[in-house]
């Protein structure tokens, strides 16, 4: 399948295949760089990717996976890795330059800056960030962490390791806090609480050898050749094998038509492989709709595992009942899919022997991402895919560690069997209050109900909706620790009230004690000791930091703290308490890594009070937009049109983090581009690399040039965090997570609004 013609000289310098030669280069400019023998004895090092949790590494090597197959890295992960092995931040750099003056940089500037190598403080009425010795950090952590337990809170990337997130939960757990903030808030907690209540366990029920039996991959609001690369290389053993792929993206990614990997130089490399078999394109935000008509379409055709659904789920008949009642001219309005469409798709599930549902942010970025989560799991039930070998549901996680953040307690949401082992192991009872997750942490911040604020990595600013709130909200904080390898533009716009720490840590491959991480798909890497390039630098381990803290916060209470420092000693305690971690008390021994247990099914029995999956109905969404006059209408005679705007990440970034500035896949040149639809543009009288205005319910974004683009009518694409400045967050309910995928905004020729 290949996107339309079309004459634009613009269009036709397109890539017509992701990955493949440009791969091949990127890696060769690493490689021939003045850091490359450095780079290469980093990628081989036994250590996880940094980059996606469909990562490689580990014990096996830097390129290998789990099942011990070769040639597993990325090019996204070479810009990880070449990132984290630059040079320390040039002396003088943070004297020089006013906050003010660093205010001003670009993601991409700020990481360029180079690797934090002293600890950093900006104390409240100065303009300059200054340097610190560790023993006014510790006296200002230890004097900041006695505040009462319901103002302390914690925020957490997925960069981290095990150890240093088990250690975290457990010292705010331990002091009477339960606020444990991370960045899974922002994006996969819609799919955890989903398949929580669905299947008893919020992870993905596929391991990769599970994935290499799926003779059918369904692909949702997913753009893996950007995000998770590694993943291209099990849709192209998949089409070899004679299977399908259906892809279900508002966007028409090039690089899910065909992809060239370097993992098969000869069949990929050179023309690419044929990825998607189907490409559905429907509104953003309708997915729930597509999945009801997938559902009716396999009711209709006598698809439906009757004898499944009652030998192992429960709530099955209201499910079909909603089905019978739901009538197709509402599901196709809604979706803006034909019922051909739909019915050829669900054909095509219903012939297949295993279906493998995996997706990404495009489906839990929404205001009903739990419900659009039961949609998919509800199709996998009625189709008897799950709880067998090469078929279940399986989301995509971003982050290399993310899933082991959770895994480890880091979540306000702790499972009762962690909970009361935590309980044994403190000799207390936890806190019943609920902590505050992401958003809620930003709302109680802005409410002055904050007074100590720990990031271990992450840019909490930069990943929220509405930059200037989340801002303000921040400021009304005393004082924020950022635990950081890099800076970002969250040291710089996310400052506390009182005082604002930056703390320089080692990363992964540089940490001087082994350390485990947990890939998306349950798989539990153990990580070797490293050192790092940085010379005369003063770096800390995170966990270094979080004993430290805890040591002279709480000395022997209950625990000896000060023996936390020990990463083998905390993987003792992650074996007694964390469900399914078993393994990890043999793992220094033996060197032997594991896949979590309880979370792969193989047979349909899932860890519910009854054993069976719990199924509901699920609403069609009410989709709508405002009129221009929502952000104060279009001039006289002035071009524009409301837009669904989905916010995305280009091909080189990695979550808030730029690596590259364009993206050539997409034909975006730059960040401040709009990807729209060619018949949008006619309709509305705006024309290809017009520049316009951007406006949201929070702020507006000028001079931004129209990308014409294969996305659906009604739908635009802009980059985050940049465009985060312009509008607020609508929440789902059910996880807390904000809705990214369908922000209402005005694209308008004229500047924007006023009053």
């Amino acid at each position: 399948m290949e996107p339309g013609n079309d004459s634009s000289t613009a269009k036709s310098a397109l890539p017509t295949s992701g990955g493949g030669w440009p791969l091949i280069d990127g890696w060769a400019k690493a490689s021939l760089s003045p850091r490359g023998p450095l780079l290469w004895q980093t990628l081989l090092h036994k250590s996880a990717c940094l980059s996606c949790a469909w990562g490689t590494g580990g014990q096996n090597g830097g390129f290998v996976d789990e099942l011990g197959e070769p040639l597993q890295r990325c090019l996204k992960s070479v810009e990880a890795v070449a990132a984290e092995l630059q040079p320390a931040v040039p002396q003088g750099v943070f004297a020089e330059r006013s906050l003010a003056m660093l205010q001003q940089l670009s993601s991409l500037e700020a990481d360029r800056l180079g690797r934090l190598s002293h600890p950093l403080i900006l104390r409240e009425g100065r303009s300059h960030y200054e340097r610190l010795g560790w023993d006014d950090v510790f006296e200002l952590a230890d004097a900041a962490f006695r505040c009462p337990p319901e103002r302390l809170a914690s925020y957490s990337s997925g960069r981290s390791s095990n150890e240093a997130a088990y250690l975290l939960q457990l010292l705010l757990r331990a002091l009477g806090s339960s606020n444990l903030a991370d960045c899974s808030d922002l994006c996969h907690a819609p799919s955890t609480v989903g398949l929580g209540e669905v299947f008893g366990s919020g992870t993905s029920m596929v391991s990769l050898e599970s994935l290499q039996q799926a003779d059918c991959v369904v692909l949702v609001g997913s753009n893996a050749p950007a995000n998770h690369p590694r993943l291209m290389n099990e849709l192209i053993r998949l089409r070899e094998r004679g299977g399908s792929v259906i892809v279900i993206n508002p966007v028409l990614e090039v690089g899910l038509l065909k992809f060239g990997s370097p993992a098969f130089p000869i069949k990929s490399m050179l023309r690419g492989s044929e990825i998607a078999s189907l490409f559905l394109q429907p509104v953003p935000g309708s997915d729930t709709a597509v999945f009801l008509g997938l559902q009716k379409a396999l009711l209709e055709a006598g698809q439906v595992r009757h004898d499944f659904l009652r030998a192992h789920t429960e709530g099955a008949e209201a499910v079909l009942e909603q089905l019978r009642a739901t009538p197709w001219e509402a599901i196709t309005a809604c979706c803006g899919l034909s019922r051909e469409e739909l019915t050829h798709t669900a054909a095509v599930i219903g012939r297949a022997k295993g279906v493998v549902f995996a997706w990404a942010m495009g489906i839990t970025h929404h205001s009903n991402g739990t419900t659009n989560v039961h949609a998919i799991a509800n199709t996998a039930l009625l189709s008897g895919n799950a709880g067998k070998p090469g078929a279940g549901t399986m989301p995509i996680r971003g982050h290399s560690n993310v899933q082991g953040f959770g895994s480890m307690g880091v979540t306000v949401k702790l499972r009762a069997e962690m909970q009361q082992a935590l309980e044994q192991l403190l000799g207390r009872p936890l806190s019943r209050v609920p902590g505050y997750d992401t958003r809620a942490l930003i709302t109680a911040a802005g409410a002055g109900a904050v007074d100590t604020l720990l990031c271990l990595g992450g840019n909490l600013w930069g990943a929220n909706p509405d930059s200037s709130e989340a801002k303000q909200a921040l400021g009304r904080i005393d004082t924020i620790f950022y635990l950081a390898t890099k800076p970002n533009q969250g040291h710089f716009h996310g400052l506390g009230r009182r005082r604002t720490l930056v703390l320089p840590v080692f990363n992964r491959f540089e940490t001087p004690h082994a350390t485990t991480t947990e890939s998306g798909n349950n798989f539990v890497r153990f990580n070797d000791p490293g050192r790092s390039h940085l010379k005369r630098a003063d770096l800390i381990s995170e966990l270094g930091f979080l004993a430290e803290l805890a040591r002279r916060r709480l000395g022997n209470d209950p625990i000896d703290w000060g023996r936390l420092q020990d990463a083998v000693y905390v993987r003792q305690l992650i074996a007694r308490t964390v469900p399914g971690y078993g393994a990890i008390a043999t793992i220094d021994a033996t060197k032997r890594e594991f896949s979590v247990a309880g979370r792969v099914f193989e047979q349909p029995s899932f860890p519910t009070p009854s054993g069976k999956a719990r199924m509901e109905p699920t609403p069609l969404p009410a989709l709508t937009l405002p009129e221009p006059a929502h952000f104060g209408g279009l001039a006289p005679g002035e071009a524009g049109l409301v837009l669904a705007l989905i916010t995305a990440r280009s091909y080189s970034q990695h979550n808030t983090v730029v690596y590259k500035p364009g993206d050539a896949y997409r034909g975006m040149p730059h960040r401040n581009t709009i990807l729209m639809n060619r018949g949008d543009l006619a309709r509305c009288g705006l024309r290809a690399h017009q520049r316009v205005t951007v406006q949201g319910e929070a702020g507006a974004l000028s001079d931004v040039e129209v990308i014409p683009g294969e996305i659906r009518a009604g739908a635009g694409l802009m980059f985050y965090p940049e465009v985060n400045a312009i509008f607020r967050a609508t929440i789902d309910q059910r996880s807390g997570t904000p809705a990214f995928k369908r922000v209402p905004v005005l694209v308008r020729s004229g500047p924007a609004a006023t009053g």
